[in-house]
């Protein structure tokens, strides 16, 4: 198991949110090996907890150390009972949960101020280290699993049929799931581009509405997201739709279908900047660096992948997937240097070099990775 990079406050409550297969559990069990643990995806422990949450005291044994729930959004109503825990006895909690959706709706908000919300994320490249290789990570994306199943092609066709499709069914979140799976798919092609709902909707012949509501389905289980534009004292006429991603380039690439009137080197192309992409949020996120995170796209579809803002910084990336570059990679960043001269701005490729040009930063996709903190 690799070491994780997440900084947290000690003696503080905590939601770590993120989707299933991330490691949340992992990382629960050997980071406080002391602390009372509390898995809601066992059946007798779940049904005990939901019949009774107040019966939660009685699994806390030695409440000096954190106290560890699992998949608090299974028995929702266990909140008011840690909200009732850290009032009145000071218990500090880690709560993981894989529903965003579950936790709104049951009272979260019971517990704002009292416990951090933090995203928990796939592995990074700083947490793999010499064990990071690009081509690999490309193909299979950053799940933890991955680094050990001995065949991670078919661990993410599983993850993809098992939690994608039928765990959304037996959460009662859809009804159709032939429909849900065509969505699914239909969504994959959207990975990287200004999200077109009606498109998607004709493409998987699905009504509007209901693919609308599928969208904000994988957000509340944290396995996409959408990525705004920035737009700050724009001064050029800005697109106003945001990109759409799932969270991890291995799983797309398992949902995305393949064929041969499919082009390879395009998917390959998003893969690499989704891998970029989820480096740059997970490190965002673990290392409490508090940039938000945009993409940059005029009407006239001059375009930087990502936009870094925050009190730390200003930066502006652009992913190429070639060992070499052309004057015409450098126009999106040269043009958002114009009118945001404060910002770094860096190309990345698939070359070996390291060069400035017009203030631009060229460098290996690696490289850049390998130091990404010192960068950024």
């Amino acid at each position: 198991m690799y070491d994780r990079n997440l900084k947290i406050i000690p003696n503080q409550s905590y939601f770590l949110l993120g989707p299933r297969g991330t490691g949340k559990s992992s990382w629960l069990r050997s980071e406080y090996p002391e602390s009372d643990y509390v898995n809601l995806l066992v059946d007798k422990t779940y049904t005990e907890l939901l019949a009774n949450p107040d019966r939660l005291e009685t699994y806390i044994n030695n409440p000096t150390k954190v106290i560890l729930i699992d998949e608090i959004q299974k028995v929702p109503s266990l909140l008011n009972t840690v909200h009732r825990l850290i009032e009145e006895k000071k218990y500090n909690f880690l709560l993981t949960g894989s529903s965003a959706r579950k936790l709104r709706s049951k009272g979260v908000n019971l517990l704002a101020g009292r416990a951090y919300s933090k995203n928990f994320h796939p592995l990074t490249t700083l947490e793999l280290r010499s064990d990071f290789n690009l081509n690999f990570s490309l193909e299979f994306g950053f799940l933890p699993a991955i680094f050990s199943e001995p065949s991670p092609k078919d661990y993410l066709q599983s993850y993809v049929a098992t939690y994608l499709k039928e765990e959304v069914l037996q959460e009662g979140l859809v009804r159709n799931l032939s429909g849900f799976a065509r969505f699914l798919e239909a969504a994959s092609f959207s990975q990287g581009s200004v999200l077109n709902i009606t498109n998607v909707a004709m493409e998987c012949a699905v009504e509007r509405r209901v693919v609308s509501n599928y969208f904000s389905i994988l957000e509340d289980l944290l396995i996409a997201f959408r990525l705004p534009v920035f737009s700050r004292k724009a001064q050029r006429r800005l697109i106003t739709h945001p990109k759409f991603y799932f969270f991890d380039c291995g799983v797309y690439r398992s949902i995305r279908p393949l064929g041969p009137l499919d082009n390879n080197s395009e998917i390959e192309g998003i893969a690499l900047e989704t891998l970029v992409l989820q480096q740059l949020r997970a490190i965002n996120d673990n290392q409490n660096l508090g940039y938000e995170i945009f993409f940059w796209k005029t009407r006239e579809r001059q375009e930087v992948d990502f936009v870094l803002y925050g009190e730390n910084g200003f930066h502006a990336i652009e992913v190429k997937r070639s060992a070499t570059y052309r004057a015409s990679d450098l126009s999106g960043l040269k043009l958002f240097k114009e009118d945001y001269p404060q910002a770094k701005a860096y190309l990345l490729y698939l070359g070996s070099e390291v060069r400035n040009e017009s203030g631009i930063t060229i460098m290996p996709v690696t490289k850049f990775l390998n130091e990404i903190v010192g960068l950024i």
